[in-house]
């Protein structure tokens, strides 16, 4: 626990955190592609200072899509949105100095919340992921990407077709058990296999560049900033309900590729049923929808890192980029990461609550003055973030051939953006497929070893529970299962009526 008392790595989280800031607060900006750029720019780096930016940029990051949503009704990220819906109606009424300042307070709360969860849950978690199998593995995987394409898309079959493309990506390069070309195409380069890093940084920061320049949004309206007075007890009396939001968001964080989002919009809604009489109604300028939302986003965070660190399987986008920093690093989360590596699980914690710190700091002191920073012209920002995405993929491997696979898959990312294919389970799909492969093939050959080869694969208590999740999830999403179950629900409801 020294990096609580080391300057450089105090420095580099506050760095990070003044990076995730201004990257979160611009809209077509997000938090992912400033977390997939400094993989690339930390890749020489040590752990300890990688991950000190990271979680900096992360924790940070999340926060500051707040920003703009209050500003100017544009989230910054996918987290905000349901920031914009209350925190913009009191910036329209003059009063979006307080907005920022809820946000502020209660992102911190929520990022506490979130790591202390961390802190008590990932060891537990592991513990029992000690006990899963090459098919349990396996399974979880299929059960995180199931369940990404079901939240992350209105059409669950776009989200199971974003999967597979990214476990088509991850296949590409020699086979790990065989050692012949699988999928190269007669390419030398693609031997190797697909970089992670050009992958990222293309899905992520080249596709914002191509989504902006298509739209043809260079510019940026900004609501005035209002000084006020704030009272600080007025403010933290809403604490009960950020307790009850940053739990709902700890929860749903931890399910893999759930997500900010998700948590955002079952929490404001649950803030909706719990307080009966708000002084404003919800929609209008609630501060308590502010509350709920930016809450339960940020507690996303350490219920997200919970599945990363104790199973490797991301628990959303962010987690997902951050765990190809732990494998660029030679690390390798699972269930013994934590007895293995002690100390790096100890660097994240105390990354993120030093980004708290900063947090708190920083969405005090210098959010309220970011409005000029979100009204920089785009025609002015988009070429040095695409300097930055060329520099970043050809800084990972030093050649130009991950250049070109990062236009390639941000060409990809545009037009899976353009027909409404989300991106996230790709990501996981790319992180996750390799592991997928090789617990698969270790099963199969386990269990072809036995007398029963599908009872060895199949019949243990995990592996059951992990399969009939999945198939639960895919199941409850097509279209014939969901309207035979709803139709048999309301038949129920009325017979009990």
């Amino acid at each position: 626990m020294l990096s609580f008392i080391d300057i450089r790595f105090i420095l580099l989280v506050f760095v990070g955190s003044l990076a995730g800031l201004f990257v979160g607060s611009v809209p077509g900006l997000s938090v992912s592609m400033a977390t997939a750029l400094l993989v690339s720019i930390t890749y020489t780096w040590s752990t300890t200072d990688a991950l000190a930016t990271i979680m900096g940029v992360y924790v940070v990051g999340v926060f500051s899509g707040a920003v703009s949503a209050i500003l100017i009704n544009i989230p910054g990220a996918p987290s905000s949105v349901v920031t914009t819906l209350d925190g913009y109606p009191l910036a329209h009424k003059g009063e979006s100095h307080k907005a920022l300042f809820y946000a502020t307070i209660y992102s911190f709360i929520g990022s506490v919340f979130g790591l202390i969860a961390l802190t008590f849950l990932a060891k537990p978690v592991a513990n029992i992921a000690l006990k899963f199998t090459p098919m349990d593995y396996f399974l979880l995987a299929m059960f995180g990407l199931s369940t990404v394409g079901s939240v992350t898309s209105k059409n669950y079959t776009k989200g199971l077709m974003s999967a597979a493309l990214g476990l088509a990506v991850s296949m590409i390069g020699l086979d790990p058990i065989i050692g012949t070309p699988r999928m190269s195409f007669g390419l030398y380069d693609l031997q190797s296999g697909i970089s992670t890093v050009p992958a990222l940084v293309g899905l992520f920061g080249f596709t914002e560049v191509l989504s902006v320049v298509y739209d043809n949004n260079l510019k940026q309206r900004v609501s005035e900033l209002v000084k006020m007075k704030i009272n600080v007890r007025e403010t933290l009396k809403h604490w009960k309900l950020s307790l009850y939001a940053s739990s709902i968001g700890t929860v749903i964080g931890a399910l893999p590729g759930a997500g900010g989002p998700v948590a955002a919009f079952i929490s404001y809604n649950e803030a909706k049923r719990v307080i009966k009489n708000p002084e404003v109604a919800f929609g209008k300028g609630a501060v308590e929808g502010i509350v709920a939302s930016e809450a339960s986003n940020n507690a996303c965070i350490g219920g997200a890192l919970i599945p990363m660190l104790a199973l490797a399987v991301p628990g959303d986008a962010v987690t997902a980029i951050l765990l190809s920093v732990f494998y660029v690093h030679g690390l390798k989360p699972g269930p013994m990461f934590i007895k293995e590596n002690p100390e790096m699980f100890y660097v994240i914690l105390a990354g993120g609550f030093i980004a708290c710190i900063a947090l708190l700091v920083l969405g005090i002191l210098v959010a309220p003055r970011i409005s000029r920073v979100i009204a920089i012209p785009k025609n002015i920002l988009l070429p040095i973030v695409t300097v930055l995405c060329v520099i970043g993929s050809f800084a990972c491997n030093n050649r130009l051939f991950d250049v070109v696979l990062m236009f390639v898959f941000g060409v990809i990312g545009f037009l899976m953006r353009r027909y409404e294919y989300p991106v996230a389970p790709t990501v996981l799909a790319i992180v996750l497929g390799g592991m997928m492969d090789s617990n698969f093939r270790r099963a199969v050959s386990l269990a072809s070893a036995t007398d029963n080869m599908f009872k060895a694969m199949f019949f243990k208590p995990i592996t059951l529970v992990l399969l009939t999740l999945t198939i639960s999830i895919i199941l409850s999403n097509i279209p014939a299962f969901k309207n035979t179950f709803i139709k048999a629900y309301s038949k129920k409801v009325k017979f009990g009526a």
